[in-house]
């Protein structure tokens, strides 16, 4: 049996906040003892920026990778040179993410994963054995969230837009029988929402000349990188949530739930290199013999056949509304 090394964080979720201790254990497993020269962990976090080549340009494509935000990076030695024993050894580990030392350290943004902005936070276990063996590694992704004292108090209520959307309300062209006969949706839903609570509203089909097809609520990131002079911004699908699935009743009330996936979305950051946004839209797809033609077509593109409103949408962080009221 080979030599195999593993990082064990204590918490499942692996969820932690900067002014709490990262916690785990490294597990070794060897058919034989090891000497060693040390132990070391290394924690980095940092925000990685890029700009794709259709966003930027042609000249820009060529220095579209911009040098990334350094948020953590520290060093620890856990256990100075020695001896590993044969069969499975657990070293117990406990690394305070913030040093309150560093009063003028980067602010700790939220783990988050996009298209051109990636906010990521890596533990890295180094066993080093020398120049006549190679060192064993290994590496796990934890989770950050803001600090509890940070956190808004709830109940957060959801800031709720009424919108309608008809014929006169689209920027983009229609068919013509929509544009003739017109349609009439109308609704309300939440433009800002806590990360813990799902986003909320509801809609009503009031009138449409044609049968509907499907009423969806895309959530939609937006990704801002400041690139020399210019800000390059960029709109991305994170997920579609189906709210009606063929011709709906007329005058009756449809409820809007959308889950929030927790790697894809973060509180909305306004940072002067970046900044990261979102936006909520209603699209409806009304029957018809094109949109039976193009089943799969760009969510994002507006259609003929096609109708669409879309709001901007904050996400905040709050504490969850039991711990508030146990601590109040």
């Amino acid at each position: 049996m080979s030599t195999k090394i593993d990082l064990s964080l204590s918490r499942p979720n692996r969820i932690y906040r900067p002014s709490e201790p990262l916690e785990g254990k490294i597990v070794v497993k060897s058919a034989s003892s090891i000497s060693h020269y040390g132990i070391r962990m290394a924690l980095n976090g940092s925000v990685n920026l890029q700009v794709r080549g259709g966003s930027a340009g042609v000249i820009e494509s060529f220095y579209g990778v911009v040098k990334p935000i350094t948020i953590l990076s520290r060093t620890l030695e856990i256990r100075p040179s020695g001896k590993i024993v044969s069969g499975t050894t657990e070293i117990p580990f406990s690394i305070t993410l913030r040093n309150p030392k560093e009063d003028n350290s980067e602010r700790f943004y939220e783990t988050f994963h996009g298209t051109n902005i990636s906010i990521q936070f890596l533990a890295t276990v180094d066993v080093m054995r020398g120049y006549l063996h190679k060192s064993l590694s290994a590496t796990v992704e934890f989770i950050v969230e803001s600090d509890k004292a940070d956190l808004l108090n709830p109940p957060i209520s959801p800031e709720m837009v009424i919108f309608y959307i008809t014929q006169d309300t689209q920027r983009h062209p229609i068919l013509p029988e929509l544009k003739s006969g017109g349609f009439r949706i109308t609704g309300r839903i939440s433009t800002q929402c806590s990360m813990l609570e799902p986003l909320s509203g509801e809609l009503t089909v009031e009138a449409s000349v044609l049968p509907i097809c499907s009423i969806d609520i895309h959530l939609l990131r937006v990704e801002s990188v400041l690139l020399g002079e210019k800000i390059i911004t960029e709109t991305s699908l994170i997920q579609t949530t189906q709210i009606a699935d063929g011709d709906v009743c007329r005058n009756m009330t449809l409820p809007i739930y959308v889950v929030l996936p927790r790697l894809l979305t973060c509180p909305t950051v306004l940072a002067g290199p970046f900044s990261i946004e979102f936006k909520v839209a209603i699209v409806i797809i009304f029957q018809s013999e094109l949109s039976r033609l193009h089943p799969k077509s760009d969510p994002l593109t507006p259609r003929l056949w096609m109708a669409m409103e879309t709001l901007p949408l904050e996400l905040v962080r709050a504490r969850p509304y039991a711990s508030w009221t146990v601590e109040s």
